[in-house]
């Protein structure tokens, strides 16, 4: 059931300032903003904050902020310096990805919400899998054994498997798990969830190149994200719970496609309310009553800005914020676990909020 929540309005794009396509305007941000004081902490403080590789931000529709510090790591030696044009990669940002997916084709009438049997596995007669919807995947609330646990000395870790155990079909991996609850009765976040998605798509698109060139023809292309790179299992089926490489400047379109209700260059990308039912309070995920997950985004229903936000791995977020008609997108890597990003989010909404009165 829904967080009840008023949902602060998505602005439209500004007047005169046009979508981003091909090159960002540049713009100071509100003289009251003093950006590079408060991102200063995330390329100084690495104790806290660990490695910082990239920040950019957009407010009204225009970039105010872009930083690059470091080198990615590397196996072979010295890593790339960061720079503009370093693709950084995602982890779980690419699940709010997937969402935008899922939304074009559901949009076309390709999918539904309410479509049940969402692996060929599940259609045998008598599974209780094939109960499970559409919705309930992007919700996390499918009811599968599926064990989100990063701890390599766990005794048991579904998602270490898939990634990383050389599988050739991720989502047949994560289909095959037993249902341990009713589908739509428990929150229980899983990469898993995400690739059985993604698997779905692939059914609906295409596999292996005819995926890779839908998702460029029809949503990376569209908005001019055009350094993204998804990675692909051996089934052809995009890795959607982990792997997109982009540029920091082209996650920073990525969030402003959901700050503009999927809207871009007066082109509707994402049906109408697509964006709502992301970012709309689900399930709450921690005991502080802040966190909450929605259909594949992040959201703080108490937050006066309705600022949700797409979460990755080790620090990666995109943050969305429509109170403040602001986009932030921060790559690095910050030790797992650490609430240090979370609360510098919080941190840095709630200043600028104060600073605009």
């Amino acid at each position: 059931m829904a967080h009840q929540q008023d949902l602060v309005p998505l602005p439209s794009t500004p007047t005169g300032s046009p979508s981003p396509t091909l090159s960002w305007e540049r713009a100071n941000p509100p003289r009251t903003w003093p950006l590079g004081e408060l991102l200063e902490p995330l390329f100084v403080d690495q104790e806290i904050y660990g490695r910082t590789w990239a920040v950019a931000v957009a407010h009204r529709g225009k970039l105010v902020f872009e930083r690059y510090s470091g080198q990615l790591d590397s196996w072979s030696g010295p890593g790339e310096a960061v720079g503009p044009d370093t693709l950084l990669l995602s982890w779980s940002v690419a699940k709010s990805v997937l969402h935008a997916a899922v939304g074009i084709l559901v949009g076309e009438g390709r999918l539904a919400l309410s479509d049940t049997s969402m692996h060929p596995d599940w259609r045998g007669v008598g599974d209780p899998r094939g109960q499970i919807s559409l919705a309930d995947l992007l919700a996390m609330r499918d009811g599968l054994d599926f064990v989100e646990d990063y701890d390599v000395e766990s005794s048991r870790s579904d998602v270490i498997e898939m990634l990383f155990g050389g599988l050739d079909d991720m989502a047949v991996y994560a289909a095959s798990k037993p249902l341990i609850a009713q589908p739509g009765d428990r929150y229980s976040y899983s990469s898993g969830t995400s690739n059985i998605i993604s698997g779905a798509v692939a059914h609906v698109v295409g596999a292996g190149d005819a995926y890779r060139y839908w998702l460029a023809h029809h949503l990376f292309g569209p908005i001019g994200m055009t350094t993204a790179r998804p990675d692909f299992d051996g089934a052809g089926t995009w890795v959607a719970s982990s792997y997109v490489r982009a540029t920091a400047l082209d996650w920073l379109r990525f969030g402003e496609l959901y700050l503009r209700d999927g809207i871009w260059d007066g082109r509707r990308v994402l049906p109408e309310g697509w964006v709502d039912r992301g970012r709309t309070a689900l399930s709450q995920t921690d005991e502080d009553d802040r966190t909450f997950y929605g259909h594949h985004w992040w959201c703080d229903p108490s937050d006066p800005t309705g600022t949700f936000w797409a979460d990755g791995y080790e620090g990666q977020t995109v943050t969305v914020s429509p109170g403040l008609d602001l986009v932030v997108a921060r790559f690095g890597k910050t030790p797992p676990g650490s609430e240090a990003i979370s609360q510098w989010r919080r941190n840095l909404v709630r200043g600028l909020a104060d600073l605009r009165r």
